[in-house]
């Protein structure tokens, strides 16, 4: 399914953003499915430890609670980076149908004199 998930965009041209950008995106978005598939998984052992009772097990749940909210903070960070990405591109992809007149607050540069 990874190819499918950009594949309504075309070849980007129609939103102003490239291959190699809609690649990036791409990586970081299969990226975050694998840690959200690991995640399942680990939600998945904790609630079979949790309903054990056996302390052994309970103990274990410790360190998956810990790699669990590591994972949520890593999800969080990757989309962050998507977040800036698509910014700085979008801002990258005005800035050159302008022809390089925009700042980067988004108003045209005035002319002084």
């Amino acid at each position: 399914m990874e190819g499918d998930i950009f594949s309504g965009i075309g070849n980007g041209s129609q939103i102003g953003v490239d291959g190699k950008v809609l690649q990036t995106f791409q990586k970081s978005f299969v990226q975050v499915q694998n840690i959200l598939d690991q995640n399942r998984l680990l939600i998945n052992e904790i609630n079979q430890n949790q309903e054990s009772k056996l302390p052994v097990n309970l103990t274990r749940n410790v360190g998956l609670i810990r790699e669990l909210n590591n994972n949520v903070k890593r999800v969080v960070d990757l989309y962050g980076d998507l977040s800036s990405s698509f910014s700085k591109s979008m801002d990258a992809s005005s800035e050159a149908e302008s022809g390089g007149t925009t700042r980067s607050d988004g108003k045209k540069r005035g002319r002084s004199g």
